[in-house]
């Protein structure tokens, strides 16, 4: 009788979830472009190109897809998952210290966020075709290329190659070489949107898309201590000890030191604001399944 009952019951709940079912998928084609420490600060319309590079990085791009599943007339769901080629130039900024500083770079930003979507008209209601503008927000994670550094630290060699390095001279050089590394964080995505459905199941949208990151490292202006590492190009013994000298004490501490130099002289910009990623984008869908039941 229990298996019967639970059969029942799940049997009712497929058929609710299937009369109130209304899917769309889409696809997205635009550019986006950063507001951060390096490059122009506008939010939308920016100029980001640096032309010297353009045969090297191609253009900044923001390809991407989306599913909604629809509510009510009104409101929807949605998933997005996008790829961002961001380019930054100081070239293209307003600033004269920008111009003149001249940082550029590039960053591969993948994203993927739930937000919640309002139309202000019943678009989703089952007419051959509709206009509405819309409004979205939500929350969103981005998976990015973080800059990392390590600092190679030379100690004098004799003629044999042997490094020379007394206990009481701390004698050696210290050479940065940067890599980038995928780093995750937090966004928080909201924009704006015009809508347009045809032919009952088709519709094209155009979105302007803002995202405020949790991190200030999409420009690669800035360098995190835990990403900076250290090595040396041959040991010290302690003769007393027989322990490394590169672990603790006078070295390391003066590793410690140069490391912390090199994070000083590198960053820039204001280490307390975030970046703002922002995507003008067209877009393309398709819905399906049967229409939703609206009930009162």
């Amino acid at each position: 009788m229990n298996k019967k009952l639970l059969f029942s019951f799940l049997a009712f709940l497929g058929m609710v979830s299937v009369k109130a079912q209304r899917n769309e998928l889409g696809v997205r084609l635009g550019m986006s472009n950063l507001v951060g420490d390096v490059g122009r600060t506008n939010y939308i319309l920016q100029k980001p190109l640096d032309l010297d590079r353009v045969s090297e990085w191609g253009f900044p791009f923001y390809g991407g897809l989306l599913y909604r599943f629809n509510f009510n007339p009104h409101q929807t769901v949605r998933l997005d998952l996008g790829y961002n080629q961001i380019q930054f130039s100081d070239k293209a900024a307003k600033e004269e210290y920008r111009v003149n500083r001249n940082s550029y770079g590039k960053n591969n930003v993948y994203e993927t966020s739930l937000m919640f979507e309002y139309n202000f008209f019943p678009i989703n209601n089952e007419q051959v075709s509709m206009v509405s503008p819309y409004i979205f927000g939500g929350i969103g994670a981005l998976m990015f290329d973080a800059p990392k550094a390590n600092l190679v630290n030379d100690f004098r060699r004799d003629a044999d190659g042997v490094a020379q390095a007394p206990l009481n001279e701390l004698d050696f050089t210290s050479t940065p070489q940067y890599t980038v590394g995928k780093k995750v964080t937090m966004h928080i995505p909201f924009g704006v949107g015009l809508k347009y459905k045809f032919n009952h199941n088709w519709s094209i949208f155009a979105e302007a898309t803002f995202r405020y990151t949790l991190t200030d490292q999409l420009d690669h202006s800035r360098i995190m201590p835990k990403d900076v590492t250290s090595s040396f190009n041959a040991d010290i013994l302690d003769p007393a000890t027989g322990g490394s000298l590169l672990q603790s004490g006078n070295y390391f501490a003066v590793s410690k030191e140069r490391e912390q130099e090199l994070i000083n002289k590198r960053n820039i910009g204001d280490e307390r604001s975030k970046d703002w990623m922002n995507t003008v984008s067209l877009g393309l869908s398709y819905s399906f399944g049967r229409p939703p039941c609206y009930c009162d």
